[in-house]
């Protein structure tokens, strides 16, 4: 019978070691790996080696054949990346992706592959992993899918530019409002969260290669601008501590990812709300709902809840962050390992979620008459007649109680705005004429409201412009 052969444990490849006497404990080794969730910076980390090994053969540390060899192997250590996918690092013994990498070169083209360490830093080396994944990684996407949301809320107030609803205060109907205002509200948020992405970008946009662990490179002839240029960044660090240990431009992501969360979640909120046979204000499309188990009449708006449920996790993730940098000493420690999975997870729900809003906004349809009905009924037009009378000299104050008495009898008598007459309005005050009669219904309210910034029909027709105007630069 043949013996079953002896498999070896293959050494995973180390960048430190020679002043230990032992190497680290097994509980250790467990502990500390992270490229389990590191692996994701395995191309940014590719593209970084292949820039520094240029920069090497320009310092004489690597020959142009050497440099040839490295960076033949480190593009098809990419391709190989690309094409496996995340499993390809599936039981590997490297404990990040750093080693991961260099091991795998090492295979390829031997102990050239040591050479590519020469003067350069694990600290510098994951600083500039993270800005670069960051960048293209999770900025860029989001941005895409932002500009997504964005476009779907204009293309529906285009398609409703007549379409009146309630607007609230204190979750009260309180003035009559056009559906394209009330959108383009989100997308005044949503802009800004885009500019606060840009923003973000341009914080990640600093190369920080060449600061070494801490105190900047020994090695006289890096040129850094070179280096900066080739791997497409804006500017270099201007000091190698800060470079190496600070993390603000991650969180300063989250915080962005944070704000844009909050702005889908009262989206969510509202919609989920405006969807209820209560409200009965729109209903969302059959792809973006789900039923029920057991009540079979039931279409629930699981896509919204799950937007407003993953913004606690995206929050979380910030004050993780901000709570592990808060007290570190200067300049790199090991807890920085820790700013990588929030950052990771937060830009993966952040596009899925955008993504999903983007498909909700873009499938939902309106129920016109009931949100008519509701900007009808309630006498949302109360502030247009108290204003009516102040435009005639009486102190607003003043014109807010009549108009506030008028209401109380109205609802006594259980009469709506457009059940009153001339008489009615009168008995309140004789300065109400028939042109007030006017402003019981809810167009003329909102076409009075002609200001910047207001729900008049011209008014909104040029915010919507704007809108368009904007979103076509951006996409530029």
């Amino acid at each position: 019978m043949k013996k079953p052969t002896k498999t070896t444990k293959k050494t995973p490849y180390k960048l430190w070691g020679g002043r230990f006497e032992k190497g680290a404990g097994e509980q250790l080794e467990a502990f500390s790996r992270s490229l389990h969730f590191d692996y994701r910076l395995a191309l940014p980390d590719i593209r970084g080696t292949k820039a520094y090994a240029r920069w090497l053969e320009r310092a004489r540390i690597l020959t142009r054949a050497e440099t040839a060899r490295a960076i033949k192997a480190l593009g098809g250590l990419a391709d190989e990346v690309v094409s496996v996918g995340p499993k390809y690092f599936e039981g590997a013994a490297e404990e990040d992706i750093h080693t991961f990498v260099l091991g795998k070169l090492r295979e390829r083209v031997g102990e050239l592959a040591d050479k590519l360490h020469t003067g350069r830093s694990r600290n510098e080396q994951v600083a500039l992993d993270f800005r670069i994944w960051l960048k293209d990684d999770a900025i860029v996407p989001a941005k895409h899918a932002l500009r997504g949301l964005l476009a779907a809320l204009v293309e529906m107030a285009e398609r409703h530019p007549a379409v009146i609803v309630p607007g609230y205060t204190h979750l009260r109907r309180a003035q009559p409002v056009l559906w394209p205002h009330y959108l383009l509200a989100y997308f005044e948020m949503f802009r800004r969260d885009y500019e606060r992405l840009e923003q973000c970008h341009e914080s990640a946009d600093v190369m920080p290669l060449g600061s070494g662990a801490l105190a900047g490179t020994g090695m006289a002839a890096v040129d850094r601008e070179m280096l900066a240029e080739a791997l497409g960044f804006a500017r270099i660090s201007r000091n190698s501590v800060d470079a190496v240990s600070d993390r603000d431009f991650a969180l300063e992501f989250l915080f962005a990812a944070s704000l844009c969360f909050l702005h889908l979640s009262r989206l969510a909120e509202d919609w989920i709300l405006y969807s209820t046979e209560e409200f009965g204000f729109l209903e969302m499309a059959d792809e973006v709902s789900t039923g029920s188990s057991l009540m079979p009449q039931k279409k629930n708006p699981d896509s919204l809840e799950l937007i407003r449920g993953k913004t606690g996790r995206v929050l979380g993730h910030m004050v993780s962050l901000a709570t592990t940098l808060k007290g570190l000493p200067l300049s790199y420690n090991r807890d920085l390992q820790e700013d990588k999975e929030p950052v990771f997870d937060a830009a993966e729900q952040l596009e899925q979620a955008l993504r999903m809003a983007a498909q909700v906004v873009a499938t939902t349809s309106l129920h016109e008459k009931a949100m008519k009905k509701a900007s009808t009924d309630g006498w949302l037009c109360a502030t247009d007649l108290a204003e009516s009378l102040a435009a005639k000299g009486v102190p607003f104050h003043k014109a807010h109680e009549i108009a506030g008495k008028l209401v109380l009898d109205s609802l006594r008598s259980g009469k709506q705005p457009q059940n009153c007459s001339l008489e009615d309005l009168k008995r309140s005050s004789p300065l109400f004429d028939e042109k007030c009669l006017s402003l019981l219904s809810p167009e003329a309210g909102i076409a009075r409201r002609t200001a910047p910034g207001g729900t008049a029909p011209s008014s909104v027709r040029l915010a919507l412009h704007e809108a368009r105007a904007w979103l076509k630069s951006a996409c530029e």
